[in-house]
């Protein structure tokens, strides 16, 4: 019998640490402030991430709810985001610089995204194992973020994300309470091939 990890309702088919499975995004939260110090404490777990060329892309912008920096990043989340990011501690923009310094000079990076990506995953880990969670999101406005966020040339933005305290579903619209549950993942089977794809068929 296979060794498996549980956590919530959720269970590995691999020992894994519960961690892993801690880890989902809820919408429900208490309204609590995200204090400064906790907010830095996750990004210094970010900061720690690989990358190409160790030319570490990520770019952090955040507001703390109650502060004057809330609400022009609030105000870029689509309509039904902004509805239960309302009662989030802290909203924060990841962006990634597609640019690197290289021994050959400046040079675009084929990584930049990617490793932006680890970045946010080792800073949502941390923010589970400090009792926040964080909720990421492509739900804002494409068009204006840039901007709002005085984004320099070279650079994407490539998700918000919305830290609080999970709370209540109850205190959610009904519409979206049904889908206040961790969810599952694909077995490795659908995404995991020794030596290549499997043939497509014809």
């Amino acid at each position: 019998m296979p060794v498996t990890t549980s956590a919530n309702s959720r269970t590995a088919d691999h020992p894994i640490d519960a961690l892993f499975l801690e880890r989902w995004s809820p919408r429900a939260f208490t309204g609590e402030a995200v204090s400064q110090a906790d907010l830095m404490t996750m990004i210094e777990a970010a900061r720690w991430a690989p990358s190409g060329y160790n030319s570490q892309p990520w770019r952090f912008v955040y507001g703390l709810r109650d502060t004057p920096a809330w609400e022009p990043l609030f105000g870029l989340l689509v309509p039904f985001n902004q509805g239960w990011v309302k009662n989030a501690g802290a909203l924060v923009f990841l962006a990634s610089n597609g640019m690197m310094n290289t021994p050959d000079g400046l040079k675009p990076s084929y990584s930049a995204s990617f490793d932006a990506g680890t970045a946010s995953g080792l800073f949502q880990l941390q923010a589970i194992k400090m009792g926040w969670h964080a909720h990421g999101m492509t739900g804002f406005d494409h068009e204006r973020a840039p901007a709002a966020l005085n984004l320099p040339p070279h650079h994407r933005v490539e998700a918000a994300f919305a830290i609080g305290r999970k709370a209540d579903p109850a205190t959610l619209p009904e519409e979206v309470r049904a889908r206040e549950t961790p969810n599952g993942r694909h077995p490795l089977s659908d995404f995991v091939f020794e030596g290549g794809f499997p043939p497509r068929e014809a």
